[in-house]
């Protein structure tokens, strides 16, 4: 989207596949749950995949590892922030914001906290200058800031 010269994009990773599955052993489970977090089929089957129409990482479905989500969105949804730069400096923009939500969430199997994706938000701006309201605000700075490094005492 683009309004008044600024670019917003909202990328984000999600959760694909199935998410439930019967538990075998029922012996070291926890109160309220279906298995113990060392068996967990939901963890086993959990795959990861990216949304948007960038050239990132998670393009097809993929598992990851529980202990290793973090760091695997977390570096995925640093490569938006990174397309972000790189699309800014192409077109002569300039990132105005970059913000990056990672997200959690209890696997509903076995209890287990862990990274369920993330979203990235960037905001950049870029210069119109065919855009009347541009010109106007550039002829105010050009008066506002004439004169104003002047050093009086030489």
């Amino acid at each position: 989207m683009t309004m008044n010269g600024i670019s917003n994009s909202y990328d984000h990773i999600q959760i694909y596949g199935r998410q439930n599955s019967d538990a075998t052993d029922d012996s070291a489970k926890a109160p309220g749950r279906k298995s113990s977090p060392e068996e967990c089929q939901t963890c086993k089957n959990r795959k990861y995949q990216d949304g948007s129409d960038e050239n990132v990482s998670f393009k097809t479905a993929a598992h990851v590892s529980p202990n290793a989500a973090g760091a695997a969105v977390r570096a995925h949804e640093g490569e938006h922030v990174s397309n972000a730069y790189s699309k800014a400096a192409q077109k002569g923009g300039k990132v105005v914001s970059a913000s990056v939500s990672i997200h959690t969430a209890v696997c509903p199997e076995c209890g287990r906290t862990y990274v369920s994706g993330g979203t990235t938000n960037t905001m950049i701006r870029y210069s119109d200058e065919s855009n009347p309201y541009q010109q106007n605000q550039k002829s105010l700075d050009a008066i506002r800031f004439t004169g104003s490094r002047i050093d009086y005492v030489a």
